[in-house]
This record gives structure tokens, sequence and C-alpha cells, in this order.
């Protein structure tokens, strides 16, 4: 870690931030366009949506913290919405670009915050939570989709997902 956090709480989540910055990059590394909406006759979310949600989930967790930022992909997450089956999802580059982007803004958002930020509340309708709870679920949730992602890679006859 290059700068460590003000609040010694989230020095864990931290790390899996950065992992998780460079994992999304290499689940998507070498997947073509074509593939990336394909849900192989499921309801299943494809890896554009999945992609989209969790870059929309880093813009989201930074102007929750304050800081807000344009996203270039972010039209079709408003209000956490799930997949759109007719939809045409942003290329996976559109949504690395953003990745690039929201990612370095956020950890320095991150290892800013002191514990009167991570305890104060997260205001989410139906959802009783403190800031320091919605950045380890988000870290969870990104892990989880991520690892969505590389189950995609397999399932589209691309080689696993490279940790290297």
């Amino acid at each position: 870690m290059k700068k460590e956090p003000k609040s010694s709480k989230l020095y864990g989540t931290l790390v899996l931030y950065e992992m998780h910055t460079d994992f999304l990059l290499r689940a998507l590394d070498g997947i073509a366009q074509t593939d990336a909406q394909k849900r192989l006759d499921t309801k299943a979310n494809h890896i554009a949506w999945i992609t989209g949600s969790i870059v929309q989930g880093r813009f989201f967790l930074a102007e929750s913290l304050g800081k807000k930022v344009q996203s270039k992909t972010g039209d079709l997450f408003v209000d956490n919405k799930g997949i759109i089956d007719e939809a045409t999802y942003p290329t996976l580059e559109a949504f690395k670009e953003d990745w690039n982007l929201i990612s370095p803004i956020l950890l320095e958002v991150l290892q800013n915050a002191d514990e009167a930020q991570l305890t104060s509340k997260f205001e989410m309708p139906g959802m009783d939570m403190t800031y320091f709870d919605m950045i380890s679920f988000t870290a969870y949730r990104e892990a989880n989709c991520i690892g969505q992602v590389a189950l995609w890679r397999r399932l589209l006859g691309y080689p696993g997902m490279n940790y290297m």
C-alpha cells in the first residue's frame, strides 16, 4: 500500500481494494466485446453488466464520500438498475477507462477517511449502516463480481484468469 489510511480500520479493506483494482482488469483481459454481452441462454448477468455495475459502485462510493466524478458509462446503472434485456451496454474498453479514472480518486478518498466519517450513518433506503459498513460491503461485492467475470471467462471458452 502506497499510503497508510488515516483510519487503521481501513487497512485490510484497502489492501483488497488495490487487489481488486488490478484483478478486474486481469479478469477482462482478452475478452471480445461480442462475448461481453452473451448470456448463454440464461437470465444471468453478462460480463458487460457485471463490469459496469462494479465500476459504477466505485463512482457511487466516491460520491457518497464527497467526491463527485462523472463516469462515461453509468447511464444504464442509475439507481442500482438491474440488467436490461434489450440494452446494448458500453464497451469493455469504456468500462476500463472509467475504472482507471475512478480507482485512484476513490483510493485517495478512502485513505483520507477519518473515524468520524467512517462511523457516520450511510443514508440508503431500507438499509441501516455506517460508511465503514458500506465500504466493507463494496469490497465484498467487488470480489464477488470479479469472481463472476472469471467464471464467465471459462464458460465462454477463455483461459482462466491470470492473477500474476
